[in-house]
């Protein structure tokens, strides 16, 4: 596999600043293009457990907040060092980062 999808749940506070490491690490970069992603709004829910820090919310208590749902794609040769520099960035103590490999693309 070459590229890769990557799904990247992060408040919308800090999409500008996720937007520009993306940028800098060439993500998103299809063709002649360059800082392709696409976000959707979504709901996310969780429950911080004992000894957690979390960004929001209270231990023990369901929380539930709007989100961004961000995807964009990148090289499976670049994907640790993405990786690395989103959770630099993202204010959650576990943030979720899923990276689905894509098996057909028109990149």
């Amino acid at each position: 596999m070459e590229y890769c999808k990557l799904e990247i749940f992060i408040p919308e506070s800090h999409f500008t600043i996720l937007q520009k490491t993306l940028r800098e690490l060439d993500a998103g970069h299809i063709g002649k293009y360059d800082s392709c992603l696409s976000y959707s709004h979504v709901i996310g829910t969780w429950r911080p457990l004992e000894g957690t820090k979390p960004y929001k919310g209270t231990e023990g208590v369901i929380s539930c907040e709007s989100e961004l749902k961000v995807e964009v794609t990148c090289k499976v040769s670049e994907l640790d060092a993405i990786i690395q520099a989103v959770k630099q960035i993202h204010p959650y103590e576990e943030p979720v980062i899923n990276a689905i490999p894509l098996i057909r693309t028109g990149l």
